[in-house]
């Protein structure tokens, strides 16, 4: 287990034994511990502790409800729907689905809640970092303000492009003055988010790649990425150049490369590989349960769900080598999409074929609006299944959030959008095809960008970037049944964000 997973839970067991200090009697005011906010950040150590509970949010699944990024995003697009046992399994995942969320039914709550955890998280360790007493290493300082400011940033990133708008909070404030913060724009939120990476970017203190047990730590590789991708989403045509150049550094490096098998992108020994700029990390070690299961253990809960329900299959020899292991049956996939990979060298790897699967001899409980086709991606096998705890909250497969093939597309994009050189976007483009063995587009101009749009369909398929392309690219009403323009590319504030406001908070329009 690297550093990172190992820390978080001696930082769990470190708050367990802070929450639970005591005194001698009931009455007694300090506590008896020695360890308290006041006098616990004072070594490296101590404060990368602290740094590592701000790392900690990017693995929850279990805030308010299951509220898993990746599979809600998936189920939120056209390459899902909701499913799951039946309608009333996850109201808040259908809702999202078929964009019938209302203030008090949708997954907002969980969102909210833990990104502004992670928020508050980073806001307090750079607190205490620039606190902290004299004669510490400042290079290590240096570092962890580094890696808090671009964590910070990347939880601002997922909450502006969730809500449209956020509350800015850099720095930590009480409960009170939490009430009286309104919502700003999108544009000052964007900013903020620039900043932060690009402290990131600057501090030379922050290594190119975090390897070896640091592994899951912030390198200066995902800042650049997240700078080209922020400038990306953002939509300043102005500034598509400046993006493409952020993407141009990476590719420039010749630290990353595409997988020659597509399918060993996904493989669970495989975890960041040539292709992985930055992935969020989940382990089995924490062996957590029912009793813990809202963030309680470190598994990726998204594997869980979208497996076969109740799945019975054939010897691994017969369907591609693998034992697929049970799951919970949501986000099954849309057969739209199933017809469009269905020639692509992709779809394999892709979407189960659950059809397939029983001419082969398996059998599965057919849950709500099953298709027959799930996701393989992430998808669990028999023989990764934690050994401990309660497999369902433990997978341990990685996210992979930006890949190599993704930095491809999204600088052929910014450079297509800039108005660069097309012959350089069609390079990029024309790589992540060869990949596979499909032949090479000779298209330019706007024909040029549609194309690598598709592309970003094809290879990114249930990735969890496909809802936010069409919103930005303003096509997601082309593609999404009960999607209303001007309403639906954002969530409303959770109502009872605004009812403790008191009014402060404003609700999204439309809701």
């Amino acid at each position: 287990m690297n550093n990172l997973k190992s820390n978080t839970l001696v930082l769990f067991v470190l708050c367990i034994l802070l929450a639970t200090s005591c005194g001698e009697d009931w009455l007694t005011v300090d506590p008896i511990g020695k360890d308290t906010e006041a006098n616990f950040y004072q070594t490296e150590e101590q404060i990368y502790q602290g740094l590592i509970s701000a790392y900690d949010v990017l693995s929850w699944g279990g805030t308010n409800g299951w509220s898993m990024t990746l599979g809600l995003l998936t189920a939120a697009s056209d390459e899902a729907f909701a499913g799951g046992s039946d309608r009333s399994d996850q109201p808040t995942w259908v809702a999202w689905n078929e964009f019938i969320c209302t203030p008090e039914l949708g997954p907002q709550e969980g969102f909210w809640d833990k990104y502004y955890t992670g928020i508050g998280r980073c806001n307090l360790i750079l607190e205490k970092i620039a606190s902290a007493p004299v004669g510490l290493d400042q290079d290590i300082l240096s570092r962890f303000t580094a890696e808090a400011r671009a964590l910070r940033g990347y939880y601002y990133f997922d909450l502006i492009r969730l809500f449209g708008t956020a509350v800015l909070t850099t720095e930590r404030i009480s409960p009170d003055e939490i009430l009286n913060n309104s919502l700003v724009s999108s544009d000052v939120i964007y900013d903020q988010i620039e900043a932060d990476l690009l402290s990131a970017y600057q501090n030379t203190n922050l290594p190119t790649i975090a390897t070896g047990d640091e592994q899951g730590r912030v390198g200066r590789d995902m800042v650049t990425a997240m700078l080209g991708k922020v400038l990306l989403y953002r939509g300043d045509e102005s500034r598509m150049a400046e993006s493409a150049a952020y993407f141009e550094e990476l590719i420039d490096s010749g630290s990353y490369d595409l997988e020659d098998d597509y399918g060993d992108i996904y493989a669970f020994d495989n975890e960041w590989g040539v292709e992985s700029v930055w992935e969020i990390q989940h382990s089995e070690k924490s062996r957590g349960g029912w009793d813990a299961f809202a963030n309680g253990t470190e598994g990726n809960y998204t594997t869980q769900f979208i497996g076969m329900r109740d799945y019975v299959g054939p010897t691994s020899s017969q369907y591609m080598g693998e034992n697929f292991a049970t799951g919970w049956s949501f986000c099954p996939i849309n057969p739209e999409l199933a017809d469009h990979m269905q020639n692509d060298p992709r779809y394999i790897h892709t979407i189960i074929d659950g059809n397939m699967l029983k001419n082969l001899g398996a059998s599965y409980t057919e849950g709500y609006q099953n298709t027959d086709y799930f996701i393989r991606k992430y998808v669990g096998l028999v023989e990764e299944s934690a050994p401990d705890g309660e497999p369902a909250l433990n997978w341990s497969n990685n996210e992979r959030v930006i890949r190599y093939a993704d930095v491809l597309l999204m600088a052929a994009e910014a450079i297509v959008r800039s108005g660069g050189d097309s012959g350089q976007a069609r390079g990029y483009l024309n790589r992540v095809r060869s990949r596979v063995g499909l032949t090479p587009l000779s298209n330019s101009g706007d024909a040029l960008l549609q194309a690598i749009y598709r592309e970003r369909r094809l290879e990114l398929a249930t990735e969890g970037h496909r809802f936010f392309d069409l919103v930005r690219t303003g096509t997601a009403a082309e593609f999404l049944p009960g999607f209303v323009e001007g309403i639906h590319e954002v969530l409303p504030i959770p109502q009872r964000e605004i009812d403790l406001s008191q009014g402060v908070l404003v609700q999204n329009p439309g809701y």
